[in-house]
């Protein structure tokens, strides 16, 4: 065998002459050096598990046994970190033949970690097409609000214990179909023991619209050696006011006043001319619009340098789906505001729920630039359709430059 440089395992029983002890041979293998150790029977059991705890090491290492990655992604430079954009997913968990393609996603997250040193999930919101209807209007969608939220969890349980997930409930998240009111089963199927990664970066809460503690309304500590502290702020759908002014309140405190802030809401853009949205249409209140969100936390707010919405869209080509602008805020620094919705895409409002589309953002080592790249996994999990997996125009793929 043409020696690879990796450690194998060899186990070898024999039988050592007339009425000989039976003895097992361990042969290591390395880089073209034996390794041999003779271990009696009567100590066989203490030696054995070390053994093949070594041996399963080694065939966790070798290449032979990984899966092949058809489309594998990397980081530009190696010291950068990333965070990924999931737009809205209520299309995906509607219907429940769309509901693996959500579960590819967070699973291709899942396995790109460390690979990509992911250090946060940011999700968009609308997890679900209606929040709390038993009706089925199978024009419209084949399952039942429990069986969504249901598919939603189940796909995000692919990130628990392994990466923070950050999500901007949605109008849809509310309510009976469309935040009628304020009431959600977020808190049921999202709480904060869910996942373990939440208490490293958890660092600050506001109430919901029903009083109840959860994270509609919450505030997430990052590190980064290139870039310092980051604080990613997240707020409920349409917030109302106190929920404004406690997010510019915490962003401007003592405490968090040096860290770069990513705010998040549903929705705050509209597509292609990112307008800024008006939720006057939504029962819930009290309720603020995209232009309140810019005026009363953003804009007064110096350390906001990006934020990131969905909720608009329409079917159409890619830039249906997406919008982006960049504006001064009172300190005269550029806020970068990115809108990306995929629930249209693959189909349109019926289709497969958004084509497996996500967004890479690709914190560069200077501290200053963030490369954004729009990836399908569902197109690049295989080698006939990989050169589908990327969006290339350049509303799908730009730099931003961070003023703070």
């Amino acid at each position: 065998m043409q020696d690879s440089g990796q450690a194998v395992i060899m186990i070898v029983f024999a039988r050592r002459g007339s009425g000989a002890r039976r003895r097992i041979w361990f042969g290591l293998h390395f880089e073209n050096n034996y390794l041999c150790n003779v271990i009696n029977t009567d100590s066989m059991r203490k030696h054995i598990f070390a053994f093949l705890s070594l041996g399963l090491l080694a065939v966790g290492a070798n290449p032979l046994f990984a899966q092949h990655r058809a489309d594998r992604q990397n980081l530009e430079n190696e010291d950068s970190f990333s965070m990924i954009v999931l737009g809205d997913p209520q299309t995906y968990n509607k219907y429940d033949i769309n509901q693996p393609i959500f579960e590819l996603c967070t699973a291709w997250i899942a396995d790109n970690v460390d690979h990509l040193n992911i250090k946060a999930v940011l999700c968009t919101g609308d997890l679900v097409e209606q929040n709390e209807n038993i009706k089925m209007n199978r024009k419209m969608v084949n399952q039942t609000s429990r069986e969504m939220w249901e598919a939603a969890s189940r796909s995000m349980s692919r990130l628990d214990g392994k990466v923070p997930y950050i999500i901007s409930c949605g109008n849809h998240d509310y309510g009976y179909k469309t935040a009628e009111n304020g009431r959600t089963k977020f808190p049921e199927y999202f709480p904060f023991e869910r996942n373990s990664r939440w208490r490293d970066c958890l660092v600050a809460d506001f109430p919901n619209r029903n009083g109840d503690i959860s994270m509609e309304n919450a505030a997430f500590e990052l590190h980064d050696r290139n870039w310092g502290d980051i604080l990613v702020i997240t707020t409920e759908f349409a917030p109302r006011p106190e929920v404004l002014e406690w997010a510019r309140t915490l962003a401007t405190s003592e405490k968090y006043i040096g860290h770069k802030v990513i705010a998040m809401t549903h929705s705050y853009l509209k597509h292609r001319t990112a307008e800024y949205t008006d939720n006057s249409r939504y029962k819930v209140s009290p309720q603020t619009s995209g232009k309140d969100f810019w005026d009363k936390f953003v804009s007064v707010t110096p350390n906001v340098v990006l934020v990131v919405c969905g909720h608009t869209g329409r079917p159409g080509g890619f830039e249906d789906s997406v919008a982006y602008r960049v504006d001064k805020n009172e300190a005269g620094r550029n806020v970068h505001q990115m809108m990306f919705n995929v629930q249209i895409l693959g189909g349109g409002w019926e289709g497969n729920g958004g084509d497996g589309w996500l967004r890479i953002l690709e914190f560069m080592p200077d501290g200053r630039t963030v490369k954004v790249k729009t990836y399908s996994p569902l197109f690049g999990i295989s080698p006939s359709t990989k050169h589908l997996a990327h969006r290339t125009e350049a509303c799908d793929q730009f730099d931003m430059t961070i003023d703070f």
